[in-house]
């Protein structure tokens, strides 16, 4: 209760004592403070922002630590106010053991920008131990024949307090025999020897027990005690004599285990067993003696543990000789731990910034890290350096405390991530060294615009293709990273699309990944190509662009079927073909044209006899769609004939047309459409009512042929007007229309697949008796006089070019023969 008592009292007072404030120059010297152990957690220590010259309100903002492992344990730092606080209450000798003074070590690190401050608290003792035995009863064995004046060491106590409050004096009872003396050794421990002031008489009293009492100096004084029972021992009159009253030796601190230290030896000069000596370690030097063995018979002391001479460097050995008669004598051995360099440097990161903009600029401060080495001496010595060629420098702050810089211009395109081998080598021989390594990243700032894998893009599409549909992918890389890498694509408008609508309005692509997709269905008939820009944008800050050109080329499909120029499938012509029946086989009927509106393949037409009134008498060339006769004609072959011609492109999915064809086979030019009408006239008589009923039919079907025939002529005329920009004069010539010289050369294929391959030369005649000047009949022109009476019409055409009655010259009226040439495919023109 009263050391409970007393212990509170003496925590009260050390709660009120003083700090020591001891402040060298900011950011050079240290600072140091003095506190008292088993202070109560959250006591105030002292203002550290004052002291250091700082506001307390930066504190927070430049997040401002204490760094090290002690003083984080025990203190903290006040973010705001600056106070420095216990954080749990300390125990000195828990902190430092003996060693004296005790302090506590740290740096106070603040950032933006980096700086640091060295301080050290010390942390002074109490009186809050007593003083221990190693054991709580002793016993010591005493020949009776011992003189007085006999010293005999006594084991000593332990106190974890220092200074005034660690073991100061030990006392003895009081008894008759035996008086205490104490005495300080090198090291200054306190230990006592027990002297005999009266000679002992075993007979008279053979055992004694005195109760030896420690005490330490603090106030009040703490004690430990501990009983010694003394054994009076029959006569053994001669002690062991060592050779030396001290023996010192010097022992390397990495010497092996069964290294030989010293060797001791003593003499006694009885007889027997009393003569017969071992050694041993006191029980004084107990704790000194666990790394050191002695052979009780030699003498030989040993090495059997571990040496290190940054934990201890000396170690005092009591020995003991022993002779048989239970007589001893004590030596001392001092025994010096002589350093080596066995410790490397020891490197701490004490703080790091990581990642740094890649436009940081020369001399930014990247770590600060502090070195240290336990070994003394040139061995304790060391110095950091960087191994590898890098960007960035180390700059001594402080002793043993170093700044990593940068020492130019970093680029994280080229060099994203840093690291860094800083190597902290000592003087000692052989020198040691220590690595620490450092991993600094390189922030990216957004200086790479984006570039495009092409300057040019080229995707194709088939027409009709469905809206929606992807036709390619446009790419863009950025060389930074993150968000400033993050690509995003566009269209820009490069002119106008089909028709009317922009570009925009047919392709579009994915902002994301640069998917490029069709917006509508294009037709290749319409529109061949389409040229727009596209734009690939980062997201940095501020953004940075580029383009390039993304074509859109239209693929053909077979979309189109073919279309029949001639014959005219709207004509109200009876018979449209007219041949002679002397005609010899080959003999050219007429020719089917037709044309596409697709390329390519799919605008390669070929020509088929798909059903014929007679088959074997007519043949259809498959690509130039000539109608030729196959055979002679004979009598018995049929007047009329009507042919059905296939016309089919070349497309994957071929698509087909027809054109009818009407023959009529003829003896003669002149009678023949005569012989057909009349022929027409008596089979629709012969079918019809002599009623009135006839009569009305018959006008009724006159006036819709007048109606008919009259706009099929003014078709043809408005067409060929406006073929011919209505500026054409058609002159005649006597014998000549058009000569080979004379024909127009720019009428050209329209369909641009070539179907027309040649021009034709065709005969007309007029009747010599006429004098309506009609034509009668065209026939190809053969290499053969032409006949008595006869007129020649010569003539080369275009697909839709067509010839009629109105284009005859008035004048041919009374010439016997004009040669005319023209563009036409075969045909046939009626009186």
């Amino acid at each position: 209760m009263a050391d409970t008592e007393s212990r509170t009292k003496r925590s009260r007072q050390a709660a009120s004592v003083l700090l020591l404030l001891c402040v060298g120059a900011i950011g050079s010297e240290t600072v140091r403070y003095s506190v008292p152990e088993e202070m109560e957690s959250g006591s105030f220590v002292a203002n550290v922002a004052k002291d250091v010259g700082l506001e307390p309100r930066s504190l927070s903002a430049r997040r401002a630590r204490l760094v090290s492992d002690a003083a984080s344990r025990h203190f903290q730092l006040n973010g705001k106010t600056g106070d420095l606080l216990i954080k749990e209450k300390l125990d000195r000798e828990e902190l430092c053991g003996q060693t004296e003074p005790c302090l506590v070590r740290f740096e106070l690190v603040l950032e933006n920008p980096l700086q640091s401050y060295l301080a050290e608290v010390r942390v002074t003792d109490i009186n809050d131990h007593s003083p221990v035995f190693s054991e709580n009863e002793f016993t010591i064995q005493i020949l009776e024949a011992t003189p007085p004046g006999a010293r005999f060491p006594l084991e000593k106590a332990e106190d974890l307090d220092v200074g005034n409050n660690s073991l100061q004096n030990y006392s003895l009872n009081t008894n008759s025999y035996f008086s205490l003396y104490s005495r300080v050794r090198n090291n200054g421990m306190k230990y006592a020897e027990l002297i005999l002031d009266k000679a002992l008489d075993r007979e008279e009293q053979s055992k004694m027990n005195l109760l030896f009492t420690a005490v330490d100096g603090g106030s009040p004084p703490r004690s430990g005690t501990a009983q010694i029972r003394v054994i009076v021992l029959d006569i053994n009159d001669n002690l062991p004599v060592f050779s030396q009253a001290s023996y010192k030796a010097l022992v390397p601190e990495n010497s092996p285990r069964n290294y030989l230290v010293v060797t001791v030896s003593a003499a006694d000069l009885d007889e027997g067993s009393n003569g017969e000596i071992s050694y041993s370690f006191s029980r004084k030097s107990k704790e000194s003696s666990k790394e050191f063995d002695i052979n009780a018979v030699s003498g030989e002391i040993r090495v059997t543990g571990e040496l290190d001479f940054e934990m201890r460097d000396t170690y005092e050995l009591d020995v003991q000789a022993t002779d048989g008669g239970g007589l001893y004598s004590h030596t001392k051995v001092l025994v010096e731990v002589v350093d080596v360099n066995d410790n490397a440097p020891e490197v701490t990161l004490t703080s790091l910034i990581s990642p740094i903009p890649e436009d940081a600029p020369p001399e930014t401060v990247v770590a600060l890290l502090s070195v240290r080495d336990r070994d003394s001496g040139d061995n304790g010595r060391a110095a950091c350096s960087i191994e590898d060629a890098l960007p960035f420098s180390l700059k001594a702050t402080f002793r043993d405390s170093y700044a990593l810089v940068t020492e130019r211009a970093l680029d994280r395109e080229s060099v994203s991530e840093y690291n860094i081998t800083i190597v902290a080598r000592d003087q000692g021989a052989p020198s040691l060294s220590a690595e620490q390594r450092i991993r600094v990243r390189v922030s990216d700032i957004n200086d790479n615009a984006p570039v495009f894998s092409q300057a040019a893009y080229t995707m194709h599409v088939r027409e009709n293709t469905a809206p929606g549909t992807a036709i390619g992918t446009v790419r863009a890389a950025d060389a930074d990273a993150e968000h400033n890498a993050r690509v995003t694509y566009s269209l820009v408008p490069a002119g106008a699309g089909a028709g009317a609508l922009p570009v925009l309005a047919y392709v579009a692509v994915n902002s994301a990944d640069g998917s490029v997709y069709a917006l509508r269905s294009l037709d290749y008939e319409q529109t061949r190509q389409l040229e727009v820009g596209v734009r690939a944008t980062d997201a940095g800050s501020p953004a940075l662009s580029s383009e390039a050109v993304l074509r859109v080329v239209v693929l053909d499909e077979n979309d189109n079927a073919p279309f029949v120029l001639h014959p005219l499938q709207n004509s109200t012509a009876a018979w449209s073909e007219l041949v002679p029946r002397s005609a010899e086989p080959g003999y050219l009927v007429t020719k089917v044209v037709a044309v596409d509106a697709d390329a390519g393949q799919n605008a390669w037409l070929s020509y088929q006899l798909l059903r014929a009134t007679e088959p074997g008498l007519f043949a259809v060339a498959l690509h130039s769609g000539e109608v030729r006769t196959s055979r002679p004609l004979t009598e018995r072959d049929t007047v009329k004939h009507r042919l059905i011609v296939l016309v089919r492109d070349s497309g994957e999915s071929p698509l087909s047309s027809s054109a009818t064809l009407n023959i009529l086979l003829v003896d003669g030019f002149s009678d023949a459409y005569l012989q057909s009408a009349d022929a027409a006239a008596a089979a629709a008589a012969e079918g019809a009512d002599t009623g009135a009923l006839t009569m009305y039919l018959t006008v009724s079907l006159c006036l819709v042929s007048f109606l008919f025939l009259l706009s099929v002529v003014t078709f043809v005329l408005l067409k060929v007007c406006r073929r011919r920009g209505g500026g054409e004069q058609y002159t005649s010539a006597p014998g000549t229309l058009y000569g080979d010289g004379n024909l127009p050369r720019d009428w050209v294929d329209v369909s641009g697949t070539g179907t027309l391959s040649r021009s034709y030369r065709y005969e007309v005649c007029l009747s010599t008796g006429s004098g309506s000047s009609e034509f009668r009949f065209l026939r190809p022109l053969v290499p053969a006089p032409p006949q008595q009476g006869g007129c020649v019409v010569t003539g080369s055409g275009k697909e839709r070019d067509l010839l009629t009655d109105s284009h005859a010259p008035t004048d041919l009226e009374g010439a016997d023969q004009v040669s005319v040439e023209w563009a036409l495919p075969p045909f046939i023109l009626y009186e």
